[in-house]
């Protein structure tokens, strides 16, 4: 059995996130943070995607992850005010 990222969904060989989830001292970071850095790397994947179609194909993402599907911008379906 393959253990998944609970914040990206990334494989990891043991804990609940993987190494691009944690900070410096092995905690999640916050949201805002991992937000905008799926933010960026889907910007990267698929360059023609827009700001906005990156921040809803994340939001919508991250309702799948079970570090984010509760959290407050992910339930209401939009991206943390800036």
């Amino acid at each position: 059995m393959t253990l998944r990222c609970e914040s990206c969904g990334m494989p990891v060989e043991s804990g609940r996130y993987c190494a691009h989830c944690v900070d410096e001292a092995g905690e999640l970071q916050g949201f805002e943070t991992r937000f905008e850095r799926m933010v960026a790397w889907a910007m990267r994947r698929d360059t023609s995607l827009t700001r906005a179609e990156a921040e809803r194909k994340t939001i919508v993402y991250m309702s799948g992850m079970p570090a984010w599907r509760d959290h407050p911008c992910v339930t209401a379906g939009r991206a943390p005010a800036s």
